[in-house]
């Protein structure tokens, strides 16, 4: 039997940290240690875990395996790649099985970040909620996101302004009831979400799928944004005018568009097959450029080959205000003045590349913690 292609797939790498709130966790591991963090998942292990940031996004691009021509065939492929060791990674896996993700593949690597191994899975996307992971897996050049929070943020998700108009597909939950991690232990724990109730999911119906995305630092480098950064607006704009036809280096997320960007052309070839189907993918820019440079942005983006549908170029104007109606199920913007804002409305990646992340390297001394994600 060959072994399963990954090469034509989207394949996203997501930690437990991303996908779960283990905030509860993370608390047990800070403050009485990796043995008693063992003895909590060991404990729990059969306590679903509450959905995380990244959950919701998840839950709907692996919806978009119906676009599949056969069912052994899936468009997108998630793994969980986890610092946890196999045993403690039991409680993880429990919990995607309990509330009906498609996930059958996981690296637990204790203690070890586990981001050399997005090249060799073909990843287009890795997900964490430790931000020295995700910085040194971007430094290495690899497509890398921290989303920031705990708890899902997608409560009002589907309500955005074009959400009418898919039905969705209604994701399993399995059969039996599930038992949450109880409120008790959390409350104890101080976890400020312990009222769990069947409203704390994620809505069950999974219909479009909005992502958005900064332009500057996130799909394209960072060139012209130290331009910006070091001569101001006015040489932007006249550095970016004198190279609109100059098609933009590629950012770090760049692959993970590019990939999303083949499930859309499938969505095509779909309407064309059936009038009647309404595409569930949105891809939505949003940036602080404004024109004229907004026609290099534009000019690199068709060079690219992707598909975007919605531009916001606000010219510095609150990026709140837009994502606030928008609500994408996802936003990647590598400044976290843009983001921490609407974290609580919004699902929020910060993409620590660039100038405006660049940082003095830490003590050589400086101890190491293992999160538990």
């Amino acid at each position: 039997m060959p072994p399963y292609d990954l090469d034509h797939r989207l394949v996203v790498g997501v930690a437990s940290s991303a996908l779960f709130d283990l905030s509860t966790s993370q608390r047990v591991f800070d403050e009485q240690g990796i043995d008693a963090y063992r003895a909590y998942q060991d404990r729990y292990r059969d306590r679903m875990l509450r959905p995380g940031v990244a959950f919701e996004f998840v839950q709907r691009l692996l919806s978009l395996n119906d676009l599949s021509p056969a069912a052994g065939d899936p468009l997108v492929e998630v793994f969980i790649l986890s610092k946890n060791d196999p045993s403690t990674g039991l409680r993880v896996m429990s919990s995607v099985a309990a509330h009906g993700l498609p996930i059958s593949r996981a690296i637990f690597t204790q203690g070890v970040a586990p981001y050399a191994y997005i090249p060799a899975l073909n990843i287009s996307l890795f997900l964490s909620g430790d931000a020295g992971d995700v910085r040194t897996a971007t430094t290495l050049g690899h497509p890398a996101g921290q989303v920031l929070g705990s708890a899902a943020v997608g409560r009002g998700a589907s309500s955005g302004p074009t959400a009418h108009r898919t039905s969705g597909a209604r994701v399993a939950r399995g059969d039996a009831p599930v038992a949450v991690e109880p409120a008790v232990e959390a409350a104890a724990m101080g976890d400020a979400t312990a009222d769990i109730s069947e409203e704390s999911t994620v809505d069950a119906e999974v219909g479009e799928l909005r992502v958005a995305f900064d332009f500057d630092g996130v799909l394209a480098d960072d060139s012209a944004e130290r331009i910006f950064q070091s001569g101001g607006l006015e040489q932007f704009h006249q550095y970016e005018s004198a190279r609109k036809i100059t098609e933009h280096h590629a950012g770090p997320i760049l692959p993970f568009l590019r990939a999303l960007s083949t499930i859309q052309r499938r969505e095509e070839q779909r309407v064309a097959e059936d009038p009647g189907y309404r595409p569930r993918v949105r891809v939505s820019i949003v940036t602080a450029r404004s024109a004229p440079s907004h026609e290099r942005a534009v000019n690199t983006l068709r060079s690219w080959g992707v598909t975007v549908n919605d531009a916001f170029f606000l010219g510095g104007a609150d990026k709140g205000r837009v994502l606030r109606v928008l609500r994408p199920h996802i936003f990647f913007d590598d400044q976290r003045g843009h983001l921490d804002p609407v974290a609580r409305e919004v699902a929020s990646v910060l993409v620590p590349y660039g100038v405006t992340n660049e940082v003095a390297p830490p003590a050589p001394d400086a101890p190491a913690l293992v999160p538990a994600g």
